[in-house]
């Protein structure tokens, strides 16, 4: 078995522009918040926020609110108080997480930022159901607690051929939500203004590809354990300036990386592909523990469910129906499979990690049969390993370590 030994995390220099930028964004929030200045809309985060930001709103996305309870690993304390509320454990403990906290009056901001003591109240909340039912369910219990209007978009699931049908139906459900937009905004909708906003999200959106694709390089450059915090400002501020400045200066430190052959995991000698969600409050720890392995899990659907090649300025209704609609968690199994198989060959890995969290079966894809059939069909070998992403009671992390250095062991074995 490959020796275990401590490793010294590489730092991306970048990161402290990005801190910066997240930093002024929340603060701009708060501020709005505060002085009632600007609207906020609430958006599910993979919603139509380029709408939203072409409207005047400010956009807050409490799944980034979640993930970041899950990360603070304050979310396994706060989980009980939704389920109180008659929340099932079962269901997304990214809203549980959430719901918990706004019960208990706390939030992973105040202690990140100072001088913010809530998250900001919205004016309107902005769901679409491409990820799940949860988002909805979730967003309805704040507009009654906020007594603020709620809107959705209903969407497909399980989709093969992203058909004309498809996207004609999601256009018209977005162009339908204006009229209550501009009456709660007080802003006439502006055909150029979303044009300018969706030209900002698919800048951002090529940019965010051209950084997860330099993990392509060998070694690689980056992490998926990197990619799940660099990945903000393409979450939070896409329709915007700041991320497609940000990304421009990731990319070429991570270019500047490859050139020189500067792996982020020293002394590379497995690729893993990682499945499914990330665990939040293990981050840190499984980050640690596979380098120390000399593995880099360097891959991935999640980070990748931000990248809108579809948005066209030319159509944008049609284009942004049709980028919500293909989204990954939507599809159906043999597009998803095809969609993996793809990424294995491109970013050249050793392995597949499968994350069953149990709070999301929508984002856990090996409960019907995927493993072994793309195992059967690429020969590349996988790993289940059972999780959530933020409900640490669900994690077992003495298993887990077992499991995953035996899968290691495995790929020395076949690589032997």
């Amino acid at each position: 078995m490959t020796e275990q030994k401590k490793i010294k995390r590489k730092i991306i220099k970048a990161t402290a522009e990005m801190q910066r930028i997240m930093a002024e964004y929340f603060y701009e929030l708060n501020d709005a918040a505060k002085t009632g200045d600007r609207k906020i809309a609430w958006c599910t985060s993979v919603g139509p926020a380029e709408m939203l930001r072409a409207m005047g709103f400010l956009v807050y996305f409490p799944e980034n609110h979640g993930a970041m309870l899950g990360a603070t690993r304050m979310a396994t304390d706060l989980i009980p108080h939704a389920n109180a509320l008659g929340y099932s454990p079962d269901i997304c403990s990214y809203l549980t997480a959430d719901i918990g906290a706004y019960i208990k009056g706390i939030t992973p901001l105040s202690k990140a930022y100072k001088g913010i003591e809530s998250v900001p109240g919205p004016d309107v909340l902005v769901y679409n159901t491409n990820q799940c039912r949860d988002v909805q369910d979730w967003f309805a219990w704040y507009a009654k607690m906020f007594k603020v209007p709620l809107i959705g978009i209903e969407t497909y699931r399980g989709v093969g051929d992203v058909t004309e049908e498809h996207i004609i139906s999601i256009a018209k459900q977005m162009e339908s939500m204006i009229p209550r937009l501009e009456d709660i905004s007080g802003k006439k909708f502006d055909m150029d203004e979303l044009r300018r906003a969706l030209a900002l999200s698919r800048e951002c959106s090529d940019l965010w590809k051209k950084v997860l694709d330099t993990a392509s390089a060998v070694p690689s450059p980056l992490t998926f354990f990197d990619g799940t915090i660099q990945m903000g400002p393409a979450v939070l501020l896409r329709g915007t300036q700041q991320p497609v400045d940000y990304y421009k200066r990731l990319l070429a430190e991570l270019e500047e990386r490859i050139e020189n052959r500067i792996a982020a995991v020293e002394d590379e000698q497995f690729r893993i592909y990682w499945e499914g969600m990330p665990i939040w409050g293990r981050l840190s720890a499984h980050s640690e523990m596979f380098a120390s392995l000399r593995t880099n899990v360097l891959a991935s659907t999640y980070c990748n469910s931000w990248i809108f090649s579809a948005f066209d300025t030319e159509d944008p209704f049609n284009s942004m129906a049709r980028a919500y609609t293909e989204l990954f968690i939507v599809r159906s199994d043999e597009v998803k499979e095809k969609y993996i198989r793809s990424m294995t060959e491109f970013f050249k890995v050793d392995g597949i990690i499968y994350h069953d969290a149990k709070t999301c079966p929508n984002n856990s894809n090996c409960r019907y049969g995927m493993p072994r059939r793309l195992e059967k069909e690429t020969g590349i070998p996988s790993l289940t390993i059972n999780g959530d992403m933020n409900d640490m009671r669900l994690v077992s992390d003495e298993q887990t370590k077992t499991n995953i250095e035996a899968f290691i062991e495995q790929l020395e074995e076949n690589d032997g």
